[in-house]
């Protein structure tokens, strides 16, 4: 399995257990530290886990076993690190704080978008419904 189809197996996985800002990107040309990193944002450290056993379940079933991970302790941000892909799964405000995006900012960028073409939307809670007094 190529690095490439292993990257996008890793982001179908993040997808499928409905992660936010799913983000690709191809360091192949900035690093030697891995071709690729796959990065999400998940709204709780339920879900940053069920992205996390989803990706390991995906990849297993697939002879690509992960390498090393960490972070399943504190569910704030779990690496999952297949040597030339690094699955980085994080709690939404953990993201923001170490900002991959910008420290890895040569690196070519991609998007990814679910099985109907649209990227994924980050859904907000329903407002509260306000009693109405008599």
């Amino acid at each position: 399995m190529t690095s490439r189809t292993l990257a996008k197996l890793v982001a179908s996985s993040m997808i499928a257990k409905k992660a936010h800002d799913v983000l690709l990107m191809d360091l192949r040309k900035v690093t030697s530290t891995a071709d690729f990193f796959v990065v999400c944002s998940a709204d709780s450290d339920m879900q940053v886990r069920a992205i996390a056993d989803a990706i390991e379940d995906a990849t297993a079933d697939a002879d690509a076993p992960v390498w090393h991970s960490e972070g399943r302790q504190a569910l704030m941000w779990v690496i999952l690190d297949y040597v030339d892909v690094v699955a980085h799964v994080f709690h939404k405000e953990t993201r923001k704080f170490y900002n991959l995006e910008r420290l890895w900012s040569d690196a070519k960028m991609t998007h990814i978008r679910d099985e109907d073409g649209k990227a994924p939307v980050r859904r907000r809670p329903a407002a509260k419904k306000r009693s109405v007094r008599k």
